[in-house]
């Protein structure tokens, strides 16, 4: 019979040391898990000998938003003129990479610099916590442990399997790794040896880590060649607090309904299908979406975090 799971760790009053009754005896049955599992002595050892849990991880964890950004706010932030900048930078230093990867993939090279600019700022932010530490942390305070258990497990073998050693396998509180930011059980599914080395490197090389990002979209659907939204005028009468956006309508069919482009002029009258996408907390912009928009959302799932990325690739582009 298996082992009755540890208990949940007590969140700690603020300011108070964390108490780390249990620990211990959850690494102990954590790491015979691993080896059942067929993780090697040696990982087992480097991964999981001296970790502790981190109070900066439940802290963040347990941090509740401390404000609400209009969609406004958030795109002007998102969006700005230096991340706009840098993308263009980032863009040009890697342009024969990228155009590799829109080649193989079929996704538009500009998406995967908007997406890399997102998720860790062209690579200037990929986090500094120790992924296995932050994530023992996290399977042992247990709110959440099953999910991210089954992330460190997924972590580990990523490990066992050469990718990157247990040091530097860095990543977000979270586990959240690598330049794209993928969860190890994404990691596992969709990242990608691209330069050719043996390993499946997200963290030190460019090439592995950005042509993941094309991977992941082109597997979730990603259409080569079209585009993501289009800003679009509403008719008149138009309520944006009960708006559907389930329905898909061809661009013509929404054209005879009296949408126009956000300049006023007239929608192409083609039978691309599309359906209402609406920023959250928005204070009136709206778009058509097209499919490519729910595959970047598949990515990161926000409405505002699709329609950002978009906006940002047109603006590197």
């Amino acid at each position: 019979m298996a082992a009755p799971p540890p208990p949940v760790a007590a969140a700690p009053a603020p300011g108070a040391p964390l108490d780390t009754t249990g620990y211990d005896s959850f690494l102990v049955a954590l790491r015979a898990e691993a080896r059942r599992s067929g993780i090697s002595e040696p990982t087992v050892r480097a991964a999981l000998g001296n970790i502790r849990p981190l109070p900066r991880v439940l802290e963040l964890d347990r941090k509740q938003p401390e404000g609400v950004l209009s969609w406004e706010q958030y795109r002007d932030r998102i969006v700005s003129q230096k991340r706009i900048d840098d993308g263009r930078r980032a863009y040009a230093e890697n342009r024969a990479l990228l155009q590799q990867i829109e080649s193989r993939y079929g996704v538009s090279a500009r998406v995967i610099v908007a997406i890399w600019g997102m998720e860790t700022n062209y690579g200037g932010n990929t986090g500094g916590f120790n992924v296995v530490e932050a994530l023992a942390t996290l399977a042992w305070e247990g709110r959440r442990a099953a999910f991210f258990r089954k992330e460190l497990l997924a972590a580990l073998r990523i490990i066992d399997e050469g990718n990157i050693s247990a040091d530097k396998m860095t990543g977000s509180w979270a586990g959240a790794m690598g330049h794209p930011q993928f969860m190890p059980t994404s990691f596992e599914r969709l990242a990608v040896d691209f330069d050719g080395d043996g390993h499946r490197n997200i963290w030190e090389s460019k090439a592995d880590a950005l042509a993941s990002i094309g991977n992941y979209l082109a597997r979730n659907g990603w259409q080569t060649g079209q585009g993501w939204a289009m800003e679009a005028r509403p008719p008149g009468g138009f309520d944006i607090e009960r708006v559907d956006t389930d329905t898909k309508r061809s661009m013509a069919e929404w054209s005879r309904l009296g949408w126009r482009q956000a300049d006023g002029g007239p929608l192409p009258a083609t039978g691309t299908e599309a359906t209402l996408a609406v920023p959250t907390r928005s204070s009136g912009q709206v778009f058509l979406g097209l499919p490519n928009l729910r595959v970047i959302r598949r990515y990161n799932s926000p409405m505002n975090y699709g329609l950002a990325v978009g906006l940002l690739a047109d603006r590197v582009a």
